[in-house]
């Protein structure tokens, strides 16, 4: 019963943190690079380099790398916390361009549809507020160098409209051809199949509260209240784009079958 437990239960939950660890933590690596001054292309550069050499991915499609010069500038303009947030508007993306490449049905007045179009208007709507409002600081590093580090306000919207374009085109590559990597494609094709897609898609929201603890001890970065604000709204938009597909998912996997006493009346 133990060992059951930790493998349905414990290691796929460790396995899923551990990628949204590794994700924000590539992303605070960076950051701390260029402040001690190397160029975001050299560093895209060692990416590939070092991926290519363990991993052995498909990285040099132009999509993903220009996505990718979008992403770590964004990052370079603003701060690692920013780029979670505004991360979580892949789904709310991939659901609008699956409408207009017609690989998704809209239903206006089925509460699943409702559901997945507002929450993609949620969250676009809190990524507007992260990016343009930033309020009062909510906590400060007492480090004196984190001063270096704080973006001024043109810099933080410059940045977040990168990051938006960057996590735009991650969502067009979702939807042509799906790119994964070795550990996370064998951590989520694990957690599916265990679990399933909506408890894969949960943990997005989890990035942000990891960007924000290891920014602030790392980098020194400070905490705003529009930022709070914002990524809760983001989440809650997140978190019904998710519901209203795994609804829709399971009334489509229920219309499918067929009870066997209807197709015996039938048959009769």
């Amino acid at each position: 019963m133990a060992r059951r437990y930790c493998y349905n239960d414990v290691l796929p939950l460790t396995a899923m943190v551990a990628i949204e660890c590794t994700n924000v933590g590539l992303n605070v690596l960076f950051k701390k690079a260029t402040s001690k001054g190397m160029s975001y292309f050299i560093f895209i550069t060692y990416t590939y380099a070092i991926g290519a050499l363990l991993l052995l991915p498909l990285s040099f499609l132009f999509p993903r790398f220009f996505a990718q010069v979008c992403a770590y500038t964004g990052i370079d303009y603003s701060n690692p916390t920013l780029a979670s947030t505004i991360s979580n508007l892949s789904p709310a993306f991939t659901f609008i361009l699956a409408v207009l490449f017609r690989l998704e049905r809209v239903a206006l007045r089925s509460s699943t549809s409702q559901a997945k179009i507002m929450g993609t208007i949620a969250s676009i709507s809190g990524a507007l507020l992260v990016v343009l409002y930033k309020g009062p600081q909510v906590f400060s590093s007492p480090s004196p160098s984190s001063t270096l580090l704080q973006p001024s306000y043109s810099n933080w919207v410059i940045g977040g409209i990168l990051l938006a374009v960057a996590y735009l085109l991650f969502s067009i590559r979702y939807i042509i051809q799906g790119v994964f990597q070795a550990f996370s494609t064998f951590a989520i094709s694990w957690g599916l199949h265990l679990k399933g897609p909506v408890y894969i898609a949960i943990f997005k929201p989890v990035s942000i509260a990891i960007a924000a603890f290891m920014s602030a001890i790392f980098l020194g970065d400070s905490l705003y209240l529009g930022s709070i604000i914002g990524a809760i709204i983001i989440s809650i938009g997140f978190y019904a784009v998710i519901w209203g597909k795994a609804k829709e998912d399971e009334r489509t996997t229920s219309s499918s079958k067929v009870p066997l006493l209807k197709v015996e009346e039938n048959v009769e």
